[in-house]
């Protein structure tokens, strides 16, 4: 039996889903409606990869080995990209991602489906039955999970996906989720460029939001479990790339940039981030975070952010001001008051808004 592993206390905050909260947060009960059957369509990269697909649809075929979807999706119909007849609109260009992707281990099996209730749920229900670096991508997702049960809903316009992937060292762990983010920010400022436009500010929010002048444009999703000296993860990443209410999306402020440029699509950046991704992780892994820190700390929001905490001494409520200077070996906030005592500051599990309600402990 696997052991459940959070990556963080914070982790759940954000889902694969999300698209961040760029869409809609509502709090609500699960008691959605069954769907109907669930169309779910296996694309490969290569000949390998093609195999692979063959193999798990015949498993999948299998009511032993059915895959494992959730409870409201009573139905799952699996197709190869061969039997897609002219009935079936695949909402998705896999020749133009396909063609963009250079990655030798992630994103090579595509799983697509026009709505799913998570595609996070279908990854990590079903993790040991996928080839690592799988990715499932939807078009629509109505059953994102946030932080404190929240329940975020996904329309058209967003990029929605999960995928797998394995660590074996548990200390770098909770620093993945970071890996992933820059990633996604390096990949979409790499497409930027590559139209000739000016720097873009997409700025990441600790610990897994992603900022676009100044609003919320997405946000990213690890969690993981152990098993056989091995984390098993599940990444998600939700990016608003053509919804631009209630906030904005990509393509919206593209088109202030440059009216008339060409739109960014999911398939390029879906790519782009694969792409990204798998040299950042291989530098992770090989190097550590201390390498990719800088260039972090470069595209987050928080370098010399002045945060003040509240603690109880006696009775009575202390309130003083830190700094804060970048990341803890653990993934957590480094912090320095005027003293230059450090501290790790991390979120007591209560509030929303992070940054409030920090705890602090002070670093030796």
């Amino acid at each position: 039996m696997p052991l459940a592993v959070r990556i963080h206390p914070f982790a759940a905050a954000v889902t694969a889903a999300t698209v961040a909260a760029v869409i809609h947060l509502r709090r609500r009960r699960s008691h959605i409606k069954a769907m109907g059957s669930t169309l779910l369509v296996l694309f490969a990269k290569s000949t390998e990869e093609l195999k692979l697909a063959q193999s798990l649809k015949l498993k999948f075929e299998n009511t032993n080995d059915a895959l494992k979807v959730s409870e409201e999706e009573k139905e799952v119909k699996v197709k190869l990209a061969s039997e897609v007849g002219p009935d079936c609109q695949v909402n998705f260009g896999v020749g133009l991602y396909m063609d963009s992707l250079v990655a030798t281990r992630f994103g090579r099996l595509l799983l697509w489906s026009p709505r799913l209730f998570s595609t996070h749920d279908l990854i990590s229900k079903n993790f040991h039955e996928l080839p690592l670096g799988t990715v499932c991508i939807t078009d629509i997702q109505f059953k994102g999970r946030g932080r404190s049960k929240n329940v975020w809903d996904s329309p058209l316009g967003c990029l929605l996906f999960s995928f797998t992937l394995q660590m074996e060292d548990g200390r770098k762990l909770p620093l993945l989720q970071y890996v992933v983010s820059l990633a996604v920010t390096e990949a979409i400022k790499q497409l930027w460029q590559d139209k000739g436009l000016p720097q873009l500010d997409v700025r990441i929010k600790w610990p897994n939001d992603l900022y676009l002048e100044g609003l919320k444009v997405g946000g990213i999703l690890c969690t993981s479990s152990y098993q056989s000296k091995f984390f098993n993860v599940s990444a998600g990443v939700g990016l608003n790339v053509d919804n631009e209410k209630p906030t904005t999306c990509l393509n919206a402020v593209l088109e202030k940039m440059r009216p008339n440029c060409s739109k960014l699509t999911r398939e390029e950046i879906l790519a782009s981030i694969f792409n990204k991704f798998e040299e950042l992780f291989d530098i992770f892994l090989n190097e550590g975070f201390n390498v990719l820190e800088d260039l972090y700390c470069k595209t987050w929001l928080h370098s010399g952010q002045k945060v003040i905490i509240e603690e109880k001494i006696d009775g009575r409520s202390i309130q003083s001001e830190v700094t804060i200077k970048g990341l803890t070996s653990s993934g957590y906030l480094l912090a320095t008051d005027e003293q230059k005592n450090s501290y790790e500051l991390n979120p007591d599990g209560n509030s929303f808004d992070f940054f409030k309600g920090l705890v602090r402990r002070k670093l030796e």
